[in-house]
């Protein structure tokens, strides 16, 4: 078994470092061909979603003399520690060294780029251009790293990990959860709905966060409502409880969430992976997590529908209470600023409102008023959608009022059972 086959997911990944670690284990192969030795490849994504790992299996399966710097040590100290080192590799027929957390080597800002531990590292890679050193680091953001240490020669491949989705993170929550005792009745896919995205160490807490809950119930297995409840504290940040909020406040929240959620589905049925009157931090505020699809970026449609969607709290306040909603602020931001970009940027309504260098007032205005327009034909949607499954939203207030947080699962039960007007 190969050392990568222990690791869940990261399939394209895990090739492009088979394929490097073949060309370190094999290369008279590969010099036949005339192929040079690759310099050095760089991980970087998030904390907590397995790049030390990866290296680590890489260094295993290539078989080949390792070192590993970190920093542990004053500058200088440190300094004189990573030339120590190389010169150690340079000795050894074929060697890898391993830069873990690189950007953890010096404090600098996207100014100061220039510290003596970037140099050094620099220094020592071209000083191995003619012995058979392999360089292997780790980040979790390369923002502050000298561009002239990414060039290639220094680090031939630079390669982004991102938090795990779709069927990795269903394998990856599978095996945290084979090794603790759960009932049988836990939903895969509607845990993996809101907990995708996370890092594999976000995932792995919150499976054991709700052990804890489980044993201080006094109960033997794990149960859904232990993930969920542990994902709301750890993932969401949620309080205990809301009991203590008065039900009056509960059930506004419940609106307002309620109107994200019935449009999303509306919109796009299916979207909506968790929607909770359990606010952040002790905050009486909601939460309403959606999954947007792939192609978001390029997706003409799918950005529309997030303005309408980010309008859909300040549409059933409006509906159910007859008056403005107080908790809208940061949906209205996101509304405009999208609308703001299709009126600009895209020029999606014309060309008269696109600024270049030093537009005239009537310019300014001109795009100001596009914008109004936009979000006021938005708000209608927005409102329309509400009015028209009128019976699916009052359902989902219900039943949020009672349950505090619905899941994908439940949500799609909600639904089904209504007949619902697209």
């Amino acid at each position: 078994m190969s050392e990568f086959d222990k690791i869940i997911g990261y399939a394209d990944i895990k090739a492009e470092l088979i394929r490097f670690c073949d060309v370190l284990k094999n290369f008279k192969d590969y010099k036949r061909l005339g192929v040079e030795i690759p310099r050095g490849m760089l991980l970087h994504g998030e904390p907590g979603i397995g790049k030390t790992m990866l290296a680590k299996s890489f260094i295993k399966e290539s078989k080949i003399k390792s070192f590993t710097i970190r920093k542990d040590k004053h500058s200088r100290e440190f300094i004189n520690n990573i030339r120590d080192i190389f010169d150690k590799a340079k000795e050894e027929e074929f060697a890898i060294v391993f830069l873990d957390d690189i950007d953890k080597f010096a404090n600098e800002d996207e100014y100061h780029k220039d510290a003596e531990e970037y140099v050094v590292v620099q220094s020592c890679i071209d000083d191995c251009k003619d012995s058979n050193v392999f360089v292997l680091a780790t980040a979790n953001s390369i923002y502050f790293l000298p561009n002239s240490l990414m060039r290639a020669g220094r680090f031939d491949k630079v390669i982004q990990m991102t938090c795990p989705v779709g069927d990795d993170a269903k394998k990856i929550i599978k095996h945290f959860l084979s090794k603790k005792q759960v009932l049988g009745d836990i939903d895969i896919d509607d845990i993996s709905s809101f907990m995708e995205g996370h890092s594999c160490a976000e995932l792995e807490m919150v499976i054991n966060e709700a052990g804890i809950y489980a044993v201080f119930d006094k109960r033997t297995k794990i149960e859904q409502r232990d993930i969920i409840k542990a994902c709301m504290r750890l993932i969401f940040d949620a309080p205990e409880s809301v009991e203590y909020i008065d039900s009056n406040i509960l059930k506004k929240v419940a609106i307002h969430e309620s109107g994200h959620a019935v449009i999303s589905e509306i919109l796009e049925p299916g979207s909506v992976n968790l929607i909770s009157i359990c606010g952040y931090s002790n905050n009486s505020g909601g939460i309403t997590s959606v999954r947007k699809p792939e192609d978001y970026n390029f997706n003409v449609v799918a950005q529309e529908n997030e303005v309408i969607r980010s309008l859909g709290g300040k549409a059933a306040t409006e509906i159910i209470y007859g008056t403005f909603d107080l908790g809208c602020e940061e949906d209205l931001h996101k509304a405009f600023g999208l609308a703001t970009t299709f009126v600009d940027n895209y020029c999606a309504y014309g060309f008269d409102a696109f600024e270049r260098g030093k537009s005239s007032q009537y310019l300014l205005e001109s795009k100001d008023r596009k914008v109004d327009k936009e979000m006021d034909r938005y708000y209608r949607k927005s409102k329309q959608i509400i009015a028209e499954n009128r019976g699916f939203f009052d359902a989902m207030v219900q039943e949020l009022l009672k349950e505090k947080t619905l899941t994908k699962k439940q949500i799609k039960s909600i639904r089904d059972s209504l007949v619902i007007r697209d």
